[in-house]
């Protein structure tokens, strides 16, 4: 391991000051993943910055909406009751995520900026555009079952691991940052960038920026929703396909409204947005449910050991809405 210097921020003013702007320097939260990846040698930062002091706070809002810390421990959230009263499918994502030792450990935005778990990515043998930007990719021709069927490219095609973060494209969620230049906030669907051509730039954090909260906002539908996930194990596996899903039926069998994004599939936390269009206003039946899967894999491109996904996804989409639909059986 390469040597570091280590500081402890008491907020995010400070943690920002320590970090200096340093392109080199480093948020350390849980350290659930970032540890790992210095150990591996695939991080090399000089200056890590403590920021567990950040807020570990869970504000539910009289409007509904609820303020996640982003030094809020996984299982803290997935445990508050307003979560599991107003954001089931939240609950349901973090507890398949990892084990409970892990999400004793892991932190709200530690979570969201967790990086691949590509096999080539981790292997400095290997060639990865995501770990050496020019590289090559190995996993176009080699082992990728795990790998992406939507929002790939020529230069990447490692697939977002995080459980969490699906239900949050699902949500709505918003990222409130702070940094160098000052506090702004974007959707979570903004926060990750897909890889195109330059894998190894994640997010449209800046250099020193920090997340400071996530914001869950009001959402009628999502006390009606559920989280499903598909692996090659029940326990302590990375999903090969997942689904976050509310589904809101009104009185005349129509869709009121629906929140749906993929996990396991994409290269970023996967909104599902082609679905959602279908879905709206249409017959809550099974018939509806497997047009807006079609729909929404219709872009997807499978490679040598993925191509299953495309149909396991399609197949999982229809089961999950039907689960939240009691009239439709599959």
């Amino acid at each position: 391991m390469n040597p570091f210097d280590y500081a402890r921020a008491g907020d995010a003013a400070e943690a920002i000051r320590l970090a200096g702007g340093r392109a080199d320097a480093k948020y350390l939260g849980g350290g659930t993943n970032l540890v790992d990846l210095m150990r591996e040698g695939i991080e090399h930062p000089t200056h890590l910055i403590d920021v567990s002091r950040l807020s570990h706070e869970i504000a539910a809002r009289d409007d509904g909406s609820v303020l996640l810390g982003a030094a809020a421990k996984n299982t803290a959230v997935a445990a508050d009751p307003v979560v599991r009263e107003r954001f089931p499918m939240l609950t349901r994502a973090i507890v398949a995520g990892a084990s409970g030792q892990i999400r004793n450990m892991a932190t709200v935005a530690g979570n969201m900026l967790q990086r691949t778990r590509c096999l080539y990515f981790y292997d400095d043998a290997a060639r990865c555009n995501k770990r050496t930007p020019g590289a090559g990719c190995d996993a176009m021709e080699g082992f990728n079952r795990f790998h992406a069927i939507l929002g790939g490219s020529d230069a990447c095609v490692a697939t977002h691991p995080s459980d969490m973060c699906v239900a949050l494209a699902a949500l709505d969620a918003v990222v409130h940052l702070q940094g160098p230049q000052g506090a702004r906030s974007i959707p979570f669907a903004e926060l990750h960038r897909l890889p195109g051509g330059r894998p190894d730039v994640e997010t449209e954090l800046g250099t020193g920026e920090l997340i400071v909260a996530v914001e869950l906002p009001p959402l009628a539908a999502a006390r009606h929703s559920t989280y499903r996930k598909v692996r090659d194990r029940s326990s302590y596996a990375f999903a090969l396909v997942s689904i976050a899903a509310a589904l809101e039926v009104g009185a005349d069998g129509k869709v009121a409204d629906v929140r749906l994004a993929l996990g396991g599939v994409g290269t970023k936390p996967w909104r599902a947005l082609a679905a959602e269009a279908v879905l709206r206003g249409a017959a809550a039946t099974e018939e509806t449910f497997r047009k807006a899967a079609e729909v929404e894999l219709q872009p997807a491109v499978g490679l040598s050991d993925n191509g299953f996904k495309i149909e396991l996804a399609k197949r999982t989409i229809v089961h999950t809405l039907a689960s939240l639909c009691p009239g439709v059986r599959t």
